[in-house]
Protein backbone atom coordinates (compact mmCIF):
# COMPACT_ATOMS: atom_id res chain seq x y z
CA UNK A 1 0.00 0.00 0.00
CA UNK A 2 1.22 3.26 -0.78
CA UNK A 3 0.75 6.65 1.10
CA UNK A 4 -0.24 9.91 -0.85
CA UNK A 5 1.68 12.99 -0.40
CA UNK A 6 0.52 15.94 -1.15
CA UNK A 7 2.85 19.17 -2.43
CA UNK A 8 3.58 21.81 0.02
CA UNK A 9 2.35 24.77 -2.19
CA UNK A 10 -0.74 22.39 -3.22
CA UNK A 11 -2.06 22.47 0.11
CA UNK A 12 -1.21 26.14 1.06
CA UNK A 13 -2.42 27.37 -1.86
CA UNK A 14 -5.83 25.26 -1.40
CA UNK A 15 -5.86 26.34 2.33
CA UNK A 16 -5.45 30.38 1.47
CA UNK A 17 -7.86 29.78 -1.36
CA UNK A 18 -10.64 28.23 0.94
CA UNK A 19 -9.74 31.17 3.67
CA UNK A 20 -10.11 33.62 0.42
CA UNK A 21 -13.44 32.15 -0.21
CA UNK A 22 -15.55 32.07 3.16
CA UNK A 23 -15.34 36.20 3.64
CA UNK A 24 -16.29 36.42 -0.04
CA UNK A 25 -19.24 34.24 0.15
CA UNK A 26 -20.39 36.15 3.20
CA UNK A 27 -20.18 39.18 2.00
CA UNK A 28 -21.87 38.76 -1.31
CA UNK A 29 -24.69 36.72 1.12
CA UNK A 30 -24.88 40.65 2.09
CA UNK A 31 -23.80 39.97 5.95
CA UNK A 32 -20.10 41.10 5.48
CA UNK A 33 -20.56 43.74 7.76
CA UNK A 34 -20.67 41.02 10.98
CA UNK A 35 -17.02 40.94 9.74
CA UNK A 36 -15.87 44.38 8.50
CA UNK A 37 -17.25 47.09 7.70
CA UNK A 38 -15.61 46.64 4.13
CA UNK A 39 -16.88 43.60 3.58
CA UNK A 40 -20.55 45.63 3.38
CA UNK A 41 -19.95 46.02 -0.23
CA UNK A 42 -21.00 42.97 -2.85
CA UNK A 43 -17.75 43.60 -4.97
CA UNK A 44 -15.12 43.50 -2.06
CA UNK A 45 -17.01 40.03 -1.50
CA UNK A 46 -16.66 39.12 -5.34
CA UNK A 47 -12.98 40.64 -5.47
CA UNK A 48 -12.49 37.59 -2.34
CA UNK A 49 -14.14 34.74 -4.49
CA UNK A 50 -11.61 35.95 -7.60
CA UNK A 51 -8.41 35.79 -5.58
CA UNK A 52 -9.97 32.50 -4.02
CA UNK A 53 -10.87 30.81 -7.06
CA UNK A 54 -6.71 32.10 -8.49
CA UNK A 55 -5.38 30.39 -5.00
CA UNK A 56 -7.17 27.61 -5.89
CA UNK A 57 -5.86 27.36 -9.91
CA UNK A 58 -2.36 27.92 -8.64
CA UNK A 59 -2.63 25.24 -6.07
CA UNK A 60 -3.94 22.48 -8.50
CA UNK A 61 -0.29 23.26 -10.47
CA UNK A 62 1.80 21.71 -8.12
CA UNK A 63 -0.97 18.54 -7.56
CA UNK A 64 -1.37 17.87 -11.42
CA UNK A 65 2.82 18.39 -11.71
CA UNK A 66 3.25 15.56 -9.11
CA UNK A 67 0.53 13.56 -10.12
CA UNK A 68 2.38 13.29 -13.81
CA UNK A 69 5.45 13.16 -12.18
CA UNK A 70 4.40 9.81 -10.56
CA UNK A 71 2.53 8.12 -13.36
CA UNK A 72 4.46 6.01 -14.98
Amino acid sequence: MTTRRYPLSFIILTALGILCALPGLVSVAGFGAVIHPILDDPMAGLAFIVTAVALLGSGAFPLVIARLRDSD
